[in-house]
C-alpha cells in the first residue's frame, strides 16, 4: 500500500466515521480555533507534520489523541503538484483562503480566530547570498500583525523554526511582538525530543564548553543543532547573556581546530560516542567527510560552543559539555523519529497547544531570536572564509523559563531498540 493510499484511507475514514471516536473528533467541543498560513502543504512537509496533527490526531493516522486546537482556516503560499491541502480541506471541512488576512478574519473583516500558526518552511524560494533559504517569514508576520492592528486585538502566534533568515527581519518580528504584546513562540522540535541518556545541563551550573555534532544543510539542520545547544547553554548560571562573536571554519581548518586543539577533544569524543553508529568504539573516518564545517560561538560570559557539521559520517545530533568547577563531562544523543509519525513533532505540538490555550509561551522566544541571529552571523563568516564576526547585536539576555523533561517512549516507527 502506498503512502498516498494510506493517507486517503485515513482522511476518508475520519470523514465517514470508520476510525475511532477520538480520531473523528469525539463529543468535546474544540477549545481554540486557529488559522494556519503555510508555504507549501505536501506529504511530510512541516505543514503536514504540524497542521495535520490537528486533523488526523497526534499520530497522523486517526488512532492517537485529538488536539485541543481546531483548524479554522488555511492559507497556502504555493500549491505544488503534490499538494495535499485541498484533499484535507474537502475531508475535514475547513476553508482554504486566498490570503493570510482572509484566513485570520474568516470573511468577517476582523480577527476571528484564537491563534495563528505561521509555517514558512519548504517550497520554491530563493537563497540569500550566504546560503540561507529565504522563506517569506517577515511577509507572513507583517500580514498577520496588520490584521491584529486593524482588529484592535492580538492572539498567540507560533512561527516554525527560525524567526527569519536574517537578523534584521528576526529582530523586527521580535520587536513588534513586544510592542503589541503578542504571545510569540518559535523554534525547533529538537530541544524537546528524546535524549539518550536523559541528560541536561544542571540548572545554575558554570559551563566551560559544549561540543556538538550535526549533519544536513547548515541553514536547515544546523539551525536545529544550534537550538539544541542553546537549550543546554541557557540553563547555566546567570541565564543567557548573549553572543560576543562567531566563526565558521570549513575544510582542513576543521580538523586543525580539533587537533591543536582549539576545542576540547575529549568532549568531541564524548559526543561522538553518543551517536548510535559510533557507540562500539568505531573511529571517525575523516576521509568520509568531504566538506566539514565547524561553527564556533563565543558567549559574552566566556562560554564557548563548537558545532561540527560532518556530512558523510554523521546523521544524528549529539552534544557533550564540561562544567567549570568540576571535571565531570556529560553527553547525550538527541533522538528524532524520522519515520512517520515523527513523534518529536507531537512534542512540539504539545508546546504549541500550551501557548494557544494559556496565552503564555511554553519556552522563551528569545532563544530563537538568538539562534536565528547566530546562524545568520555564522553563514556570513563562512562566506568570508571563516573570518571571525563580532556580534554586538546578539547581546540577547534572558532567563530560562523552560527545562527539558524526559518524554514517554514514542510510538512505533524507527526502532526504539536502536537506542
Amino acid at each position: 500500500m502506498t503512502r498516498t493510499t494510506r493517507l486517503r484511507i485515513a482522511l476518508l475514514g475520519s470523514a465517514i466515521g470508520l476510525l475511532p471516536a477520538s480520531a473523528a473528533g469525539g463529543d468535546d467541543p474544540p477549545l481554540r480555533r486557529v488559522a494556519a498560513a503555510v508555504t507549501v502543504y505536501r506529504h511530510n512537509s512541516h505543514a503536514d507534520v504540524i497542521v495535520s496533527r490537528l486533523l488526523l490526531t497526534d499520530m497522523l493516522d486517526g488512532t492517537g489523541k485529538d488536539s485541543r486546537l481546531k483548524l479554522a482556516s488555511l492559507y497556502t503560499d504555493q500549491k505544488p503538484a503534490d499538494d495535499i491541502s485541498r484533499l484535507l480541506a474537502a475531508s475535514h471541512r475547513f476553508p482554504v483562503k486566498t490570503s493570510i488576512a482572509d484566513a485570520l478574519t474568516l470573511g468577517t473583516g476582523r480577527l476571528a480566530v484564537d491563534g495563528v500558526l505561521l509555517i514558512a518552511e519548504h517550497g520554491d524560494y530563493p537563497f540569500s547570498a550566504t546560503g540561507n533559504h529565504r522563506y517569506p517569514k517577515r511577509r507572513f508576520w507583517d500580514e498577520t500583525i496588520r490584521v491584529f492592528r486593524e482588529s484592535g486585538r492580538v492572539v498567540p502566534v507560533f512561527l516554525d523554526k527560525h524567526l527569519a533568515d536574517n537578523w534584521e527581519d528576526a529582530r523586527h518580528i521580535y520587536d513588534t511582538s513586544r510592542e503589541l504584546g503578542i504571545p510569540l513562540m518559535a523554534g525547533s522540535s529538537v530541544p524537546l525530543t528524546w535524549r539518550h541518556p536523559p541528560a541536561d545541563v544542571a540548572r545554575g551550573a558554570r559551563l566551560e564548553q559544549i561540543v556538538a555534532l550535526t549533519y544536513g544543510t547548515t541553514d536547515a539542520y544546523g539551525f536545529h543543532a544550534l537550538e539544541a545547544v542553546q537549550a543546554l547553554a541557557e540553563q547555566r548560571r546567570g541565564g543567557e547573556t548573549g553572543v560576543r562573536s562567531v566563526r565558521c571554519l570549513s575544510g582542513d581548518a576543521v580538523w586543525r581546530a580539533l587537533d591543536r586543539p582549539i576545542c576540547d577533544p575529549s568532549l568531541f569524543e564524548a559526543a561522538l560516542r553518543r551517536v548510535p553508529a559510533y557507540r562500539g568504539g568505531r573511529a571517525l573516518d575523516r576521509a568520509a567527510v568531504p566538506a566539514p564545517k565547524l561553527m564556533i560561538v563565543e558567549y559574552e560570559d566566556g562560554l564557548r560552543t563548537f558545532l561540527f557539521e560532518l556530512n558523510g559520517a554523521i546523521v544524528d545530533w549529539a552534544a557533550a559539555w564540561r562544567y567549570r568547577d568540576e571535571p565531570r563531562v556529560e553527553s547525550t544523543h538527541f533522538w528524532t523519529q524520522e519515520a512517520r509519525p515523527g513523534a518529536h513533532f507531537t512534542l512540539l505540538l504539545h508546546g504549541i497547544e500550551s501557548m494557544m490555550l494559556e496565552g503564555k509561551p511554553a519556552w522563551p522566544v528569545e532563544r530563537t531570536l538568538l539562534t536565528s541571529g547566530t546562524l545568520d552571523a555564522l553563514l556570513r563568516s563562512y562566506t568570508q572564509g571563516g573570518k571571525a564576526v563580532d556580534t554586538p547585536q546578539l547581546r540577547v539576555r534572558y532567563q530560562p523559563t523552560w527545562r527539558w523533561r524526559e518524554p514517554p517512549p514514542p510510538p512505533p516507527g524507527r526502532p526504539w531498540s536502536e537506542q
